[in-house]
């Protein structure tokens, strides 16, 4: 009887995964919601599949975040004190606070001009915002 019930127990473990995996990967080949009238149809497929992206770090997404509010019309200064609230909350971004300032610079400029840009520059991370003003005026 255990020699019976271990025989089958090997053939689940070798038979079992290889029934899931081809289950799954028939399971996403076509869902029932997805849009039929096209050409695409999702398949379990590693071609065409590029590496994974690397995630971002956290001060290449507060630039990205601090520019992009500047570019949707937030005012500077609103901008600037944000980025000294966010390095004053995680002191790690202190050494990035120079780019990010020098980026909101030029982004002020290209959204306000040199004149009105620079009427904002405060001594957030030194004068790196003013230096960014002045490298696009």
């Amino acid at each position: 009887m255990t020699h019976t019930a271990r025989r089958i127990g090997r053939s689940l473990a070798l038979v079992l995964p290889v029934v899931l995996v081809l289950s799954g990967t028939l399971a996403v080949t076509m869902v029932p919601w997805a849009d039929t009238s096209s050409s695409q149809i999702l398949t379990a497929s590693a071609e065409g599949v590029s590496a994974p992206a690397k995630p971002r770090a956290a001060h290449e997404v507060l630039r990205d975040q601090l520019v992009g509010d500047l570019q949707q019309g937030q005012a500077p200064d609103d901008v600037l004190t944000h980025l000294q609230q966010e390095v004053n909350r995680r002191p790690s971004l202190a050494e990035h606070c120079v780019g990010i300032a020098r980026a909101l610079g030029r982004a002020a400029v290209d959204a306000y001009g040199p004149t009105k840009a620079q009427s904002y520059a405060r001594p957030v991370c030194d004068t790196s915002y003013a230096t960014g003003v002045a490298s696009m005026g």
